[in-house]
């Protein structure tokens, strides 16, 4: 009998602060399927810690290097993610400089709580919710 388990993933929230303090969390714009502003992030590579995956990914995608702040929650509703089951890990991360689209991002935008775009990829709305609600 084969096993087939769900995939791990990991998402960062991060979190540009300005001169005035006020805070602005990165999305990119998806290049690849499925369409739709993302939280940064993407699959753990085999031998490599969810903490390390996720700078990798944050650095891969924005071009910036963050620092975890702290593991926020993990999602796993099998539908999340439409190409398959996955389960991600969300981190809490900082970062200065200017982020740049690159790998899988064509495009990078800066939010706040009240401009969440309407054109969410995965389960991202809802994680994005979460933070700003302060849930976890």
């Amino acid at each position: 009998m084969k096993y087939k388990n769900p995939v791990p993933t990991v998402d960062i929230i991060i979190r540009l602060v300005d001169e005035g303090n006020n805070e602005q969390v990165i999305l990119i714009s998806r290049k690849n399927p499925p369409p739709g502003w993302a939280l940064p992030g993407g699959f753990v590579d085999y031998g490599e810690s969810l903490e390390t995956a996720a700078v990798r990914e944050a650095r891969e995608e924005t071009s910036l290097n963050v620092t975890l702040v702290r593991q926020m929650h993990t999602y796993s509703e099998p539908s999340r993610d439409p190409r398959q089951h996955t389960i991600s890990t969300v981190f809490i991360a900082d970062a200065t400089g200017t982020p740049v689209a690159a790998d899988d991002a064509k495009d990078i935008l800066l939010i706040k709580e009240d401009s969440i775009p309407t054109e969410m990829a995965f389960d991202h709305r809802k994680i994005l919710e979460d933070y700003f609600e302060g849930k976890f």
